[in-house]
């Protein structure tokens, strides 16, 4: 299960999260649905650790500030829409 306490996200002085509450339990379909610059991606980011927030997250009941690395990817997994390379990569 995952769930988001008061969870907010600022950049600089613009909030763009403030105070969610969000549970997705195991079994179940969970939707985030809104509608352009809502939030909607900053707070799956939020949720998978990428990005800074205050509030608490909780991966099956832990901390996700309290999990290493290898603890948090042990629990969930993470497949972004888009992903970019940090190095050359050929094709052939």
């Amino acid at each position: 299960m995952i769930e988001a306490d008061k969870v907010s996200v600022s950049f600089g002085a613009k909030r763009i999260l403030h105070d969610v509450e969000f549970e997705a339990r195991p079994g179940e379909v969970t939707a985030i649905v809104g509608p352009n610059g809502s939030g909607k991606t900053t707070f799956l980011k939020a949720l998978s650790g990428d990005l800074k927030a205050s509030g608490t997250i909780r991966l099956n009941g832990r901390d996700l500030r309290d999990l290493k690395p290898w603890q948090a990817a042990s629990l969930r997994a993470v497949l972004p829409q888009a992903t970019s390379l940090s190095f050359p990569f050929t094709v052939r």
